[in-house]
């Protein structure tokens, strides 16, 4: 059994070299740190997840620590929580010790709480309360993703001793945020910016602080990672600062933990547009119980929506049995409000996301909405109504009826009230959920489009007894 999720075939070249490192743990433990030293972490981290479990720990203890770190860091979560748990705790800490500080954090949020506390307390003081400090944020906020390997400097040096302190920094070991220097003012508080390069460039005995920008963009470490990215998105960040509510810098989240950020964020937002509880884990490796139950939920909301639906049918049976012909055109009028509810409600959430919009602009969206679902309506209800007159011209028989033209207007003003009732339904309810303090992606395409349904069958029958009462009603 190998502890990844994918198989060999999504992985053809670590496919390939997981023999040869399962032959020299065998015959030569000792030659696979030289015989893998110019492989990219990431790539040994997918020879590592197709190795059996039980060689796992074997072949990571073959590399040098940090090399083992850096392998580790590029696993899969699953691959890396069962080697984890497995090994003993000194030396689940020695390898912990050697990741960054915010994976380091990650590696242990994802272990049994037990677990985790036995190896922080087989870890050095100092990082293991840097590593506990990380812990305290959730991981989809800004100090969960931070890390706090960065460089900052006084702001009175001189760009000589600044570049000194840098490079004694780079020498000391990681530093994964080395492609900016922060200043910091007497206090400590974040002041200024300025990258390697421009502190490269900066004229000989200047200050570092006249070369840095002090406009720093920044963050809260309670800040969501929808707010992190789109903070690196809009001004081109590479890196961005983490502070304290005194403006005293706590770490910084690199480019590589943004994009995770964005992945896991889209990730999440299109599984519950689908209509169903966000997944914790991938899809391969989620266990059926928990699948059933993240799905389950959603399903059993819209079956309980969609009886509504029946209800309604059922309350105009008697003016159905008047008029068959009505029903003929139930699932358009069904379709075209969820289908119209679904755009505006995909739109908005997306809007919403990248910043677009903000809770107080939708009286705005509101009026807009109302605009494109009042045209759409005409556009859809014109057509709906050539439909039923195209077919009374051929004479039909699925549409035969004593009153084609009232017939005609009564799909066409159905039509046009529906789909407008879905766009302002589709766009407000992520407001609402915002307002509330939910998650607007939980307005999922499939709940506005039952929704819509049966408010949509209710303006239909009610547009059919208004228009065709006293006629065939």
């Amino acid at each position: 059994m190998t502890p990844s999720s994918r198989s060999p075939d999504e992985l053809p070249v670590a496919a390939l070299l997981a023999p040869d490192i399962l032959a020299l743990l065998d015959e030569s433990p000792e030659t696979i740190a030289t015989e893998v030293e110019e492989l990219h972490p990431a790539d040994l981290a997918d020879v590592a997840e197709l190795l059996p479990e039980e060689r796992l720990a074997a072949f990571l203890s073959a590399l040098p620590r940090a090399r083992a770190a850096d392998v580790l860091e590029y696993m899969n979560e699953d691959a890396r929580t069962v080697l984890f748990e497995a090994l003993p705790a000194e030396i689940a800490a020695q390898l912990i010790e050697h990741m960054t500080p915010d994976d380091r954090a990650d590696v242990l949020d994802e272990l049994d709480e037990d677990r985790a506390d036995e190896i922080l307390e087989e870890m050095d003081d100092d990082k293991a309360e840097e590593t506990e400090q990380l812990l305290r944020f959730e991981s989809d906020e800004a100090g969960g993703l931070m890390t706090t390997e960065y460089i900052s400097v006084e702001e009175t040096l001189s760009v000589e001793a600044a570049l000194e302190e840098v490079r004694a920094a780079a020498r000391s070991g990681r530093r994964e945020a080395m492609y900016a220097v922060y200043t910091r003012d007497a206090q400590g508080r974040l002041s200024g910016v300025l990258s390697l390069r421009e502190l490269l460039a900066a004229p000989p005995g200047a200050k570092v602080l006249d070369n840095a920008w002090t406009e720093v963009v920044r963050v809260l470490p309670t800040a969501d990672r929808e707010e992190v990215a789109r903070a690196a998105s809009d001004y081109d960040l590479i890196a961005v600062p983490v502070v304290s509510e005194s403006g005293h810098l706590m770490g910084v989240v690199t480019v590589d933990d943004v994009i995770d950020a964005i992945h896991e964020e889209q990730t999440e937002d299109v599984q519950k547009l689908g209509g169903m509880e966000a997944l914790d884990e991938p899809y391969m490796s989620i266990g059926f119980v928990d699948m059933i139950k993240k799905r389950v939920g959603w399903l059993s909301v819209l079956f309980i929506g969609s009886l509504f639906t029946a209800t309604v049918i059922g309350y105009f049976q008697e003016e159905l049995s008047r008029a068959d012909i009505l029903t003929v055109f139930i699932p358009l009028i069904i379709s075209s409000g969820g289908n119209s509810g679904s755009q505006a409600t995909s739109l908005i959430i997306r809007a919403m996301a990248l910043g677009e919009i903000s809770p107080r602009d939708w009286w705005r969206v509101a009026r807009r909405e109302f605009q494109f679902g009042l045209t759409l309506g005409v556009l859809l209800g014109i057509l709906g109504f050539a439909r039923v007159a195209v077919w009374e011209w051929f004479g039909w028989a699925a549409v035969a009826s004593s009153h084609p033209a009232l017939i005609a207007l009564t799909i066409g003003v159905s039509v046009l009230g529906v789909v407008t009732f879905g766009s302002m339904v589709g766009s407000m309810l992520p407001f609402l959920l915002r307002r509330l303090g939910l998650d607007p992606a939980s307005a999922s395409a499939p709940f506005v489009a039952t929704l819509v349904d049966v408010t949509g069958l209710v303006i239909y029958f009610m547009v059919a007894l208004a228009v065709l009462s006293g006629t065939v009603l």
